[in-house]
């Protein structure tokens, strides 16, 4: 084995002196000991062992204690679990190994930390799980996982563009809302900068650029709005920081995709932050309101844009009050206005509640959303990527408040229905819900719960789990529980399957084969014909276009070598036979997947979820060993994949496209005006390689709004066509919708 030099063990020793003086500052000789111990172990035991950039492994865990200690706040205890937490994965040291140097409680932190083996595919989902199971018992290893996962992308250079791409979407879709969640809004912020930047380089420079280009203009606009501000609050005697927070680049990058507006048309990229140092005296809600009173009176508020997250603070912690007033330039500027100790907490969540001594509140809170945890995976579910989908249901929703009855309160993820909160009361109460009255008008099942509202649950005993209910359930909680209600139903719901796809190929005189049933998975995006089974069992399919899913390629393929083979004669049962032993290449992950018009023994889809068409920068996702669904490279689809499914995404890039088509939808709107639709058609009319499917629009008190259905050669002619529309008189919008069923 081969042992580091003499300059890599000195720079070993550096680092670990850096954090020896930070923490010796804040533990007694006791724990500075228990801490050398692990460093010490955790060195001899990652000896000779370099990560991906060339520098000692030991490097890594160093760094790991150190924002385990410093960003989070965190003991000793998990300052020993943080350095110890990849001894067991990569070295032969065992957990019993862990137990018996350094106690029962840092061994359980580290075996919630440690990966399973197994089959790639399902092995990141069960590690998160099991993760999370650990949480449930000691949120320490959440925290330590998150601050792992922080210092991997700080160090991320060093990875091959596709490793990249894959973690970074990971961090995305799982990391970044649990930092939310545990309100680490520092972290959670470095997580998503750092995200954007190796998922999406390009996007990221631009936007630093254009930041860069407008410093100047930005800084002298915020002196000129906060200097009223700071003469007025030192006149009234408060003790306050007035300071300005810039939005991050990847919120901007996120609002421009979300809103579909140009950077220019991002109006809050600046935030002015008033922090007060509060006087012990008086209460700090009255101080926080009092300062909003001031900002008020200087400039005018907009009536609907007032937060008030004090009286009810945020499910992580959060307090701070947010107004949007209108700036002396005629620009919207969001003010927020907290204590010291409120933008602590807002800046580190967990770890500020212990500088306050307020654990005891916080953990309060928390244990609400750990309960919600230890019910979802007490289901018997064993697909752990479902367990997560579920289980993200939970981590980034704005909450809302509602009542009962009696005036209790309940609060639940924006955008829950009367089904939700039945089964966040009670299982029994979300089987036998038929629907509730909202302040006392009688409302159904899917209802959207808004918040404020005062919500009777009514029930019957006739009333049973239906199918239907996750069409329009979106909690874990519930959702989960009317997955269980079907899990005895599973075998009859893919012999039901079976039976209406057989049924669906014999009335378009179809072969059942392996074959179209792969086309027939990938174009629901499924993972296996028993997954496609259950679906179609359960009604969530539904197959009447089967005849243009199967296509006309394969026809033509049977056409011909029934000609060829048989001579027009022969039984049709040979036929299906020899239609299953035509066999498509593999596909080579490693390179990438060409995209062409005519595909030669290989075969591809375009997802559904976001429409790509020829020039859209796309990846490819392997549905089976010898299918690529393509997708938009921001498909949140893609996004699930990468925490998933990472090794079934390869990447992928168009050929030239001459002849074929693809439907794509616009959306417009304006003012109305004579003329304006007959102009609108004009130019699409005039438009090479465009054709019209089907256009509408729809007019009220002088506003328009458009759809159009086009045919469309490739994402250049869809650029060009937007760019003429936006020069018509009166059209204000032009967006490019990718659900083409919305």
């Amino acid at each position: 084995m081969q042992h580091f030099t003499k300059a890599e063990i000195r720079q070993i020793e550096d680092r670990y002196q850096d954090l020896r003086k930070t923490l010796e500052v804040k533990f007694d000789e006791g724990r500075l000991e228990r801490i050398e111990k692990a460093f010490r172990f955790s060195n001899a035991a990652h000896d000779g062992i370099k990560r991906k950039s060339g520098e000692p492994f030991i490097i890594h865990p160093i760094a790991v204690a150190r924002i385990v200690a410093v960003d989070l706040g965190l003991g000793a205890t998990s300052i020993v679990a943080a350095l110890l937490h990849d001894v067991v994965e990569d070295t032969e040291y065992r957990l019993s190994d862990i137990e018996n140097m350094f106690g029962e409680r840092v061994a359980r932190i580290v075996d919630g930390l440690t990966k399973l083996s197994g089959d790639f595919d399902s092995r990141h989902a069960l590690t998160l799980k099991k993760m999370l199971m650990t949480l449930s018992d000691d949120v320490r290893v959440i925290l330590i996982k998150i601050a792992d996962r922080l210092h991997n992308m700080q160090t991320l250079d060093s990875m091959a563009p596709q490793k990249k791409i894959k973690i970074a979407g990971e961090t995305l879709f799982l990391y970044v809302p649990l930092a939310h969640r545990l309100g680490l809004h520092a972290i959670k912020n470095e997580l998503e900068e750092l995200s954007f930047k190796h998922k999406h380089p390009e996007e990221y420079n631009k936007i630093q650029l254009m930041l860069h280009d407008q410093e100047q203009k930005r800084t002298y606009l915020v002196n000129e709005f906060i200097q009223p501000i700071v003469e007025k609050l030192k006149n009234e005697d408060f003790d306050c920081v007035v300071n300005h927070r810039l939005k991050s680049s990847y919120s901007i990058w996120h609002k421009m995709q979300k809103k579909s507006v140009s950077f220019n048309e991002i109006y809050d990229i600046l935030a002015i932050r008033i922090i007060i140092k509060s006087d012990p005296k008086i209460s700090e809600k009255r101080q926080c309101f009092d300062v909003l009173s001031i900002v008020t009176d200087i400039y005018k508020p907009k009536p609907d844009r007032i937060r008030d997250w004090i009286t009810t603070p945020k499910a992580n912690g959060y307090e701070s009050l947010h107004v949007t007033v209108m700036g002396p330039r005629g620009n919207w500027v969001e003010v927020q206005i907290r204590t010291d100790r409120m933008d602590d907490i807002a800046e580190h969540g967990f770890a500020a509640h212990y500088r306050y001594k307020d654990i005891s509140t916080f953990e309060n809170e928390l244990d609400p959303w750990i309960e919600q945890i230890r019910e979802i995976l007490q289901s018997d579910d064993a697909d752990a990527f479902e367990f997560l989908d579920d289980f993200k249901l939970n981590l980034y929703a704005t909450e809302i408040n509602v009542f009962t009855p009696k005036g209790d309160m309940l609060s639940l993820p924006q955008g829950s229905t009367v089904l939700d909160l039945a089964y966040e009361i009670h299982t029994d109460l979300g089987n036998k819900c038929i629907g509730a009255k909202i302040n006392l008008k009688l409302v159904p099942l899917s209802h959207v719960l808004q918040n404020g509202d005062q919500v009777e649950i009514l029930t019957s005993e006739n009333q049973v789990p239906k199918p239907e209910w996750l069409k329009f359930s979106s909690t874990a909680k519930a959702r989960g529980k009317i997955k269980n209600a079907f899990k005895l139903e599973k075998s009859k719901h893919i012999q039901k399957g079976k039976e209406i796809i057989e049924e669906a190929f014999q009335s378009v005189n179809a072969p059942l084969s392996s074959n179209n049933l792969k086309k027939i998975t990938a174009h629901f995006n499924l993972n296996n014909k028993d997954q496609l089974y259950s679906e179609v069992g359960m009604g969530f399919i539904d197959l009447k276009n089967i005849k243009e899913i199967i296509g006309k390629k394969s026809e033509n393929k049977l056409v011909k070598y029934w000609n060829i083979t048989f001579g027009g004669g022969g039984k049709k049962k040979e036929v299906e036979e020899e239609e299953e032993e035509v066999t498509l290449q593999k596909i080579d992950k490693k390179k990438t997947f060409l995209l062409k018009e005519t595909q030669d023994n290989i075969s591809f889809s375009l997802a559904r979820c976001c429409n790509p068409i020829p020039g859209d920068p796309v990846v490819g996702y392997l549905s089976t060993d010898d299918h690529v669904t393509i997708h938009k490279t921001g498909c949140p689809e893609v996004a699930k994949f990468l925490t998933n499914q990472g090794d079934k995404i390869v990447q992928a890039e168009w050929t030239k496209f001459k002849r074929q088509s693809y439907l794509t939808r616009l959306s417009l709107d304006g003012f109305d005006r004579l003329g304006i639709v007959n102009e609108v058609t004009n130019v699409i009319s005039k438009g090479h390689n465009i054709n019209m499917r089907s256009v509408k629009f729809d007019t009220h008190d002088g506003i328009f709004s458009g759809d159009l259905f086009l045919y469309i050669h490739n994402a250049d002619d869809l650029h060009e066509l937007i760019s003429r529309l936006k020069t018509i008189k009166g059209i204000e919008n032009v967006t490019r919708v990718e659900n083409l069923n919305e």
